[in-house]
């Protein structure tokens, strides 16, 4: 796991959104990048990102990029096997937490199984991602995503 991930497990949701809010979003990754959950607050975030990356959800596959490199599809890497699918646009927007520039992952017209859900991610330091989950427009969850 990269150090500045490691960090972040123990940290609380205001403190991570501090982060997120201070950075610019960055570059869209490309190819394949290791995702880890973030419980943010919580006593159990060090076991939940374990468990998780390792039955659940292992990170995203950016691929498919428009000419100019400002919108794309991803895919993502889910069970133990990381086998990709649930599909969705990548693009710039406004982000639902702060109302700055920011990358979202929409699966709304890509995926029945997650189609309300919104991801929006922001470049912490060179290839290092923070991204906050919202479930309609309810925050459920943060991650990180490393190339």
């Amino acid at each position: 796991m990269h150090p500045t991930v490691r960090t972040w497990l123990s940290m609380t949701r205001e403190e991570l959104d501090d982060i997120y809010r201070q950075a610019p979003p960055g570059e869209i990754p490309t190819g394949d990048t290791q995702g880890t959950a973030i419980l943010a607050g919580s006593a159990f975030s060090k076991m939940v990102a374990v468990l998780a990356g390792v039955y659940a959800w292992q990170g995203k596959v950016f691929d498919l990029f428009s000419p100019d490199r400002q919108s794309g599809i991803l895919v993502n890497k889910v069970t133990p096997f990381s086998l990709t699918f649930i599909v969705a646009k990548v693009y710039r927007e406004k982000s639902w937490l702060d109302g700055k520039d920011t990358i979202v992952i929409d699966y709304a017209k890509t995926s029945f199984v997650a189609k309300l859900i919104r991801d929006e991610i922001r470049e912490i330091e060179p290839g290092v991602y923070l991204g906050k989950v919202w479930w309609r427009k309810k925050r459920v969850l943060d991650f990180a995503l490393t190339r």
